[in-house]
């Protein structure tokens, strides 16, 4: 029987004991490749679903920014990337990631990711916004996503040093001093401690914590919660991106409508077939996604309703180039080649996270963080489109460098997997609970902000984050309160932050600012009601 401590945590079940070495906490792109990239040193994979489901990757439809293309350079890849991060990108992160851009997609291509490409038989490459030329890969138009992750986790599966716990789902990080030695996760027996000797966080990003998002249910914060009351700075957290085309038919989450849609000809209409985004940017559908994204949320608010109108510049090949979007489109009723499609804002990306350097390492010894939960500072306040499945494999591949540099050489491992595929579910809050947490979070810190707002936010959330009994609640409140106590104290408007009572930037806070767990609650403690 395994030991217990008095609070009912489980000290390594029989069938868990061993994990002493790598730990990471996710199983979607960032998560995967870091574990290939260390193998053969074994390494241990808990996550929540299912390797490849619960993932934001897996849903990705544009693809992989790489500048691989004929008169393209890096330099420009990165050039881009600063330009959409509205002053706050790190120049030398954004030169890094366009780099190492083309060993990257190759490491896929090595794991058989089915790229598309030309006549010639070279990787086909298209345009999206914000981006100068074309380098963006794709699989088959709108599968990206999917088909890099099926590569991945066929790939995983095979190699004998990766264990994989599913339906394991972490609530703190467990710490002595500024050392993380592990993490207290719920699993098939129940609360169990995990030790080891490296942590790395790729739990992703923080959609579901507003009401309309393009992120699958596990995407609520929990790494970013758990990382700060461990003691970890996060940086940039009030730095969310909505997307401007999430399909409009009432599902949670919200079906996407690509950007690879807009690079290639599709325009935005409201309902009396107005291009309303010409008057807003002189790239029109093209602009940056902040100001897209504002621009379709003032025709939704208006009620003249906002339509992706696809039927001119794809027509008949809408069905070859974007199946996916096409059975999204289809199960609602919507006939994307003959109907514009109807589109609203939602949650979509973090540019904040876990503050890490260049190698992945945060502010805590034995923590790396890479994926969506990491802040690298690739990113700056708004992110270029298909950047964010580069980063993940670049920065995977970066703490997996960076651990293996740290920690003595290990036999290699062959894991028994029994593991993989026990069910049971984790302790979640109630459905009312996470409603509302989710209702407040969109009607206070969405794609318009106010001072007002945000400070009856980041009360309440400073509240429920105290007073939670369960760690799920406590998770996605805790991650709650960094993102509006951050945006309440950034008074000015900037990328994906946008406040109406500061409507412009202030040349002042052209800078990343990092917040602790204690700051947060100062800030909303500070709130007068």
């Amino acid at each position: 029987m395994p030991n217990s401590s008095d609070d009912g945590i489980s000290l390594q079940p029989e069938s868990w004991a061993g994990l002493d070495e790598i730990v990471i906490v996710g199983g979607g792109l960032a998560g995967l490749f870091c574990a290939l990239k260390l193998a053969p040193r074994p390494v241990t994979i808990v996550t929540t679903a299912p390797i490849g489901e619960g993932a934001s990757s897996a849903w990705a439809q544009g693809g992989i920014a790489a500048a691989i293309g004929e008169g393209d350079t890096p330099e420009a890849h990165a050039s881009d990337t600063i330009a959409a991060g509205a002053g706050l990108v790190d120049h030398a992160i954004a030169h890094l990631i366009a780099n190492e851009a083309s060993r990257r997609i190759e490491d896929l291509l090595s794991y058989g990711v089915p790229f598309d490409r030309d006549i010639e038989g070279k990787l086909a490459l298209s345009r999206e916004a914000a981006h100068n030329a074309r380098r963006i890969v794709r699989v088959k138009g709108d599968g990206a996503g999917r088909a890099i992750m099926q590569a991945l986790v066929a790939t995983v599966r095979r190699t004998p040093s990766i264990r994989v716990l599913e339906h394991v789902t972490l609530e703190e990080l467990t710490t002595e001093g500024r050392y993380v030695t592990g993490l207290i996760a719920h699993g098939p027996r129940g609360r169990v401690a995990i030790p080891a000797r490296a942590v790395v966080l790729a739990t992703g990003g923080i959609g579901q914590l507003f009401s309309v998002t393009t992120n699958p249910p596990e995407a609520f914060g929990a790494g970013l919660a758990a990382a700060a009351r461990a003691g970890a700075a996060i940086m940039d957290a009030e730095f969310v991106q909505f997307h401007p085309t999430a399909i409009d038919v009432g599902r949670d989450p919200a079906p996407l409508a690509s950007e690879a849609l807009r690079g290639d000809g599709a325009v935005l209409i409201n309902s009396a077939g107005e291009r309303f985004m010409k008057a807003l940017h002189p790239d029109a559908e093209l602009a940056p996604r902040d100001i897209v994204a504002r621009g379709v949320f003032a025709e939704v608010v208006s009620g003249r309703g906002a339509f992706l109108d696809c039927r001119e510049a794809i027509g008949q090949h809408f069905v070859e180039h974007f199946p996916t979007i096409t059975a999204a489109c289809r199960s609602a009723g919507i006939d994307p080649v003959t109907q514009a499609i109807p589109i609203a804002t939602a949650a979509h990306y973090h540019m904040g996270g876990v503050l890490t350097d260049a190698d992945g390492r945060t502010s805590l010894d034995g923590l790396w963080a890479c994926g969506e939960v990491a802040c690298t500072g690739a990113h700056g306040a708004n992110r270029l489109a298909s950047n964010s499945l580069l980063e993940a494999i670049v920065f995977a591949a970066r703490v997996a460098e960076n651990i293996e540099s740290l920690l003595p050489a290990s036999a290699p491992a062959v894991w028994s997997r029994s593991e993989n595929g026990a069910s049971a579910a984790a302790a979640t809050g109630s459905s009312d609970e996470v409603a509302d947490l989710r209702q407040v979070m969109s009607n206070h810190a969405g794609v318009i902000r106010t001072g007002d707002g945000l400070a009856h936010a980041a009360k309440y959330f400073a509240g429920r984050a105290r007073e939670a009994r369960g760690a799920d609640i406590r998770n996605r409140a805790t991650a709650g309160l960094l993102v509006t106590a951050s945006a309440l104290r950034r008074k000015e408007s900037r990328g994906g932050h946008y406040r109406s009572d500061y409507p412009e930037a202030d040349p002042a806070l052209a800078t990343r600012q990092p917040i602790f767990l204690d700051e947060a609650f100062a800030i909303a403690d500070a709130v007068k009601e």
